[in-house]
């Protein structure tokens, strides 16, 4: 996030993206309704009528993979209006006249055809936004898990620097992340292409600095993101370590992935219980849960908390970092992991620039949001301040809208998309696990439109066979207006009935996130 949460509150106009924030992120969900208590104006951008949609003053209910037709139209509506902010523009971007002229064709009126969005809302929606004095923009996955999440995220970069809502309070670019600590495992390293602080694995000089603090000689190539190495595996991956993570029910299109990982000869995994991924391992290594350790998590806006264990451990369960020292002392390197404040003041803060003014002691007391190089430096509340961006000023980018890598056809005509419900988590591996929960949501139901129920004789609460090229779901209908026709929803909450089964693994070309947001199925009446 650009900017802090609690900023969302004094923000005039929020533009949200792909995010059912209520019921995936009820914290800021929170702050939006109170904002929107407070006069600002609120604009939804999602194919499902999701409770914050119903909150809008304006939603742009989109078809499924067009966000950036709606996006594009809305910068040609800004700049063909002359609402675009000139002075930040001149000052702190480069880039702007490539894009501007790329934007063009994308008439209001050219993003309805393609969006389903009417044209004057489209409009609207671009004219409140650029007028706005704070205008905010929030996205989730429902915006980066297309094979083009890189380049939608880039759409709104260009949206928000040509109305010059960045580097000021209640402004930004605002990714909601979503779970605990995500954001803290992405900042010390736990990505294929960097190591802490974002430093890349592939810089000399970074190269160079890790190997002189470890000690030991360190490759330069980019490893492989979890849903590329399934491909590797029985091949160049002959062992695999999970720790954390459920990706025989979470990872798209799992029954290649339960395949995948049949053919290693050796699977570990670190995990609270004995998920649908334990059951394959060869190993189980039991961890201690959050109210037993000490650490940290870093939560979306970039800041620093501290962790205290509560209780102790039950039986053999170790916190995962003693697990991970263990395993690398018996493999012949020492770690020399003590307790947690020792590794963030001796390893996290003096190799990573950004959380280098953090001190165990300190984080004791305050949570503290980075970049916080110095100890003197009073942390970072939000990026940008008055325009000045990292990379010297923002580039602008020329994008261009691309189908989804499967589109609906004769045999599967309707597109599925995925996502979160508020009473289940992820692949419910705490959650089901919780009696009072699994009262509130039992079971997932597929979320179908009327006429599309009609058309199909399917009934509410019925049950009914959900079929994509990679396989099939029993489960139940929900005969709903949160979808539009043409389109169904699913959660992956219940291994019963997964939406996981029928994603498709297609990866974004540059991040390589996979495509769960975009798929074709076609639905029967199992009765």
């Amino acid at each position: 996030m650009t900017n802090s949460q609690l900023e969302l509150e004094d923000a005039d106009v929020i533009m949200v993206f792909g995010s059912n924030t209520t019921e995936t992120h009820p914290i800021i969900g929170s702050i939006i309704r109170r904002a929107v208590k407070k006069g600002a104006t609120l604009i939804v951008v999602d194919p499902r009528r999701t409770e914050i949609a119903r909150l809008a003053h304006l939603h742009l209910q989109n078809r499924v993979g067009t966000d950036i037709p709606v996006i594009n139209a809305m910068l040609h509506a800004i700049i063909s209006q002359d609402l675009h902010n000139k002075p930040f523009i001149a000052e702190h971007t480069e880039g702007f006249e490539a894009m501007a002229a790329a934007v063009k064709k994308y008439t209001p009126e050219y993003a309805q055809k393609l969006s389903s969005v009417p044209a004057a809302a489209i409009a609207t929606a671009a004219a409140l936004y650029a007028k706005a004095r704070n205008g905010s923009v929030c996205y989730t996955m429902g915006i980066t898990q297309h094979t083009c999440g890189v380049n939608n995220v880039m759409a709104l970069a260009n949206l928000v620097m040509t109305c010059g809502h960045i580097g000021r309070p209640s402004t930004g670019l605002n990714p909601l992340r979503g779970q605990n600590n995500v954001q803290g495992a992405c900042d010390v390293g736990a990505l294929p292409n960097v190591y802490t602080a974002y430093q890349k694995v592939d810089d000399p000089k970074v190269q160079e600095k890790f190997e002189r603090a470890w000690g030991v000689k360190l490759s330069p190539q980019v490893g492989l993101t979890l849903t590329e190495a399934f491909d590797k595996f029985g091949q160049e991956v002959k062992a695999f370590i999970c720790f954390g993570e459920n990706p025989a029910a979470s990872e798209p299109d799992v029954g290649h992935a339960r395949a995948a990982m049949s053919k290693l000869d050796f699977m570990v995994v670190m995990d609270l219980f004995k998920t649908e991924t334990a059951e394959m391992a060869d190993v189980i290594l039991p961890c201690a849960t959050f109210a037993e350790i000490e650490g940290t998590f870093t939560n979306t806006e970039r800041k620093v908390l501290r962790v205290r264990r509560a209780v102790e451990a039950p039986g053999e369960a170790k916190p995962g970092w003693w697990i991970v020292s263990e395993l690398a002392r018996r493999m012949g390197y020492n770690l020399n992991c003590k307790y947690a404040a020792q590794i963030w003041d001796e390893e996290i803060a003096p190799l990573s620039p950004s959380l280098a003014g953090m001190k165990w002691e300190v984080l004791n007391r305050q949570g503290l949001q980075w970049p916080k190089p110095t100890l003197e430096h009073p942390g970072t509340p939000y990026l940008h301040p008055d325009g000045k961006f990292t990379r010297g000023k923002g580039a602008f980018q020329v994008i261009e809208h691309t189908e989804p890598a499967e589109i609906p056809d004769e045999k599967f005509p309707l597109w599925l998309t995925t996502g979160r419900r508020l009473q289940q988590y992820h692949t419910s591996t705490m959650t089901r696990r919780a009696p009072g929960l699994s009262d509130l949501l039992p079971e997932d139901r597929l979320e179908i439109s009327p006429e599309d129920a009609k058309k199909l004789a399917v009934k509410d609460g019925g049950p009914i066979n959900v079929r994509s090229r990679r396989g099939e779901v029993t489960t139940k209908a929900w005969v709903t207006d949160r979808v539009a026709p043409g389109t169904v929803f699913m959660s992956f909450h219940f291994w019963e009935a997964n939406a996981n089964v029928l994603t498709n693994a297609a990866l974004d070309p540059q991040c390589k996130i996979p495509e769960y947001k975009a798929c074709a199925v076609r639905v029967e009446s199992a009765g």
